[in-house]
C-alpha cells in the first residue's frame, strides 16, 4: 500500500489535475523501487522418527494391545499414510530420509559420504535453524570428522551416533562427547526435552527445522517408571506409549508458542519391527535386554526383509491449517520423498545437479492433489535390488542377499508377482496370470538394476 501525506488536506478536496498527478507519480514511485519483495513465509519442518516401530503397532494401524492415543489423534488431525516406504534397516534408512537417494547411491551403510547434501543443508541453505537430537547413525557410528551432524548441514546436535545394539549409549553434543548410560528407560523424555528446548529458543516468522530422531524402540527397550507395566503390550508396549506421550508433549509445546499452524510434522518408522527367530532370542538375552516385538500389522516379513512388513511403515503429516483432517491416503509416498516435499513446500529448489530417488510430494501433503507424485517404488537390500513396485503390482525377483536377522528369506527362483491391493500380505503370486504386467515391470527392474550396477560400497 503507498502512504501519500495529507499535509494540504484530503485528497478528495483537490482538482481532477491534482488527483491524476499524485497517481502518476504514485505509479512512478511503484516502478522505479528497487528494494526487495518481502520473501514467501516459509513453513517450520519437524520429523518425529521412530525406530523399528511396525505397521500394525499404533492403535491407528490396527493394534489391538497397544495404547497410542496422541499418536491416533495425530492422525484425526492430520493425514495417515498407508503406502509409506522407509528402508530395511536403520542406518541406511536414515541416509534415504536425509539424502532423498537409495542409499547405494550415498554409501550403501552406515555412512553417507560427506559430499552428499542433506535436506538440512537445504533448508539451511535458505536461512532455516536445524537441529538433530537422538539417533544420528550416519557415521559409522563414530566421531568421524566429515561425517557428524554439524559436518552435514545441522546447526545443533544432540543425541547418539549409533544404536544402543550393547545396552548402552554416548551422549554427545555438537562434537564435544558427553557421558555414557545404560538406561535406556531415560532417553525418550531426554530427547523430548531437548527438542522443546530447542523449540522454545525459535522466534516466530524465523523458520527452522527440527529432526527428532528416537532410540526406542530399537533392540534394547527401555521405559521409564512412569510407564512401565501401564499397558497390556508388555515392556514394548509400555516404551511406545512413553514414545506417544512424548510426541504429544512436542505437539502441545508446537501449539503453547503459536507455531503450529506454522509447521509441517511428520511422524514415521525408520524400518518394519524386529522378527523373533531363535538366533535374535539368543543375541538379547546375551545383551541383558528385552527383544522388541513390534507388529507389521499382517504385512508379510518384518526389518531386513523386501517384503511388505519390513519396508512399509506408519506415517503421518500434521499441520493445522496446512494438512487435511482425518483423511487416508494410499498413495505411494517414502522418506526418499522428504527433501523435495519441504523444499517444495519451503519454495526452494533442491540440488539439480544430483539424481534424487524422491520426488515432491507436497500438493499431496496439502490436500490438493490424491494421486501423489510416486507411482514405483524400489527395494533394495545390501545393494541388492530385490523388488520393484508400480501401483497396485510388486515384482519380486529372485536375490542372494538378506540380512541376517530377516525373516522369511524363502528364495524366490523366479519372477513372482503380488497385487498389494487385494493382497497386501503377499500370500498369492499371481505372475502366471499377468504375463503382461510382470513384463512390464520387469522392464523397470532391469533399468534400475543396470543403474545400480555401477554403485560401490563406501568405507570413511
Amino acid at each position: 500500500m503507498l502512504w501519500l501525506p495529507a499535509a494540504h488536506g484530503p485528497i478528495q478536496s483537490r482538482t481532477a489535475v491534482t488527483r491524476c498527478t499524485l497517481i502518476a507519480c504514485a505509479l512512478w514511485a511503484l516502478a522505479c523501487d528497487t528494494s526487495p519483495s518481502p520473501a514467501p513465509e516459509r513453513p517450520n519442518f519437524v520429523i518425529v522418527f521412530l525406530d523399528d516401530v511396525g505397521y500394525g503397532d499404533l492403535v491407528s494401524y490396527g493394534s489391538q494391545k497397544n495404547s497410542t492415543p496422541r499418536l491416533d489423534r495425530m492422525a484425526r488431525e492430520g493425514t495417515r499414510f498407508t503406502s509409506f516406504y522407509a528402508q530395511t534397516v536403520c542406518g541406511p534408512s536414515r541416509g534415504a530420509l536425509m539424502t532423498a537417494r537409495y542409499p547405494g547411491r550415498v554409501g550403501s551403510g552406515w555412512a553417507v559420504r560427506p559430499d552428499e547434501v542433506t535436506v538440512a543443508e537445504v533448508l539451511g541453505d535458505a536461512g532455516y535453524s536445524t537441529a538433530v537430537i537422538g539417533k544420528w547413525d550416519m557415521s559409522r557410528r563414530r566421531p568421524l570428522e566429515g561425517l557428524l551432524p554439524n559436518d552435514q548441514g545441522f546447526d545443533y546436535f544432540f543425541g547418539t551416533l549409533g544404536a544402543n545394539d550393547n545396552g548402552t549409549v554416548t551422549f554427545w553434543r555438537d562434537k564435544q562427547q558427553l557421558e555414557t548410560t545404560d538406561d535406556m528407560g531415560s532417553l525418550t523424555k531426554l530427547y523430548t526435552d531437548e527438542a522443546i528446548g530447542f523449540l522454545r529458543q525459535q522466534q516466530k516468522g524465523e523458520p527452522f527445522f527440527l529432526y527428532l530422531s528416537h532410540t526406542m524402540l530399537h533392540v534394547v527397550i527401555g521405559a521409564s517408571e512412569e510407564f512401565v507395566g501401564t499397558t497390556e503390550g508388555d515392556l514394548y508396549g509400555d516404551a511406545l506409549a512413553e514414545l506417544d506421550y512424548h510426541t504429544g508433549r512436542v505437539l502441545d509445546e508446537l501449539e503453547a508458542l503459536g507455531l503450529a499452524e506454522d509447521t509441517y510434522v511428520l511422524l514415521t518408522s525408520d524400518n518394519g519391527p524386529w522378527s523373533q527367530p531363535a538366533r535374535v532370542e539368543r543375541y538379547f538375552e546375551s545383551h541383558g535386554g528385552h527383544l522388541a516385538t513390534g507388529d507389521s500389522g499382517g504385512l508379510r516379513g518384518a526389518k531386513g526383509s523386501s517384503w511388505e512388513g519390513g519396508v512399509r511403515v506408519p506415517a503421518i503429516v500434521w499441520g493445522p491449517g496446512r494438512v487435511p483432517t482425518g483423511r487416508e491416503s494410499d498413495a505411494i509416498v517414502s522418506t526418499l520423498d522428504v527433501m523435495p516435499t519441504f523444499a517444495a513446500l519451503a519454495d526452494i529448489s533442491p540440488p539439480a545437479d544430483l539424481t534424487l530417488d524422491g520426488v515432491d510430494q507436497s500438493a499431496l501433503w496439502r490436500g490438493s492433489d490424491d494421486s501423489g507424485a510416486r507411482d514405483r517404488f524400489h527395494y533394495f537390500v545390501r545393494m541388492e535390488l530385490h523388488a520393484v513396485r508400480r501401483g497396485r503390482w510388486k515384482l519380486a525377483m529372485p536375490r542372494e542377499r538378506f540380512h541376517g536377522y530377516a525373516p522369511d528369506v524363502r528364495a524366490v527362483d523366479q519372477p513372482q508377482l503380488y497385487d498389494l491391493h487385494a493382497d497386501v500380505g503377499e500370500t498369492t503370486d499371481v505372475a502366471s496370470q499377468n504375463p503382461e504386467i510382470v513384463a512390464e515391470l520387469r522392464a523397470l527392474y532391469d533399468e534400475m538394476r543396470a543403474e545400480s550396477a555401477d554403485w560401490a560400497p563406501w568405507e570413511p
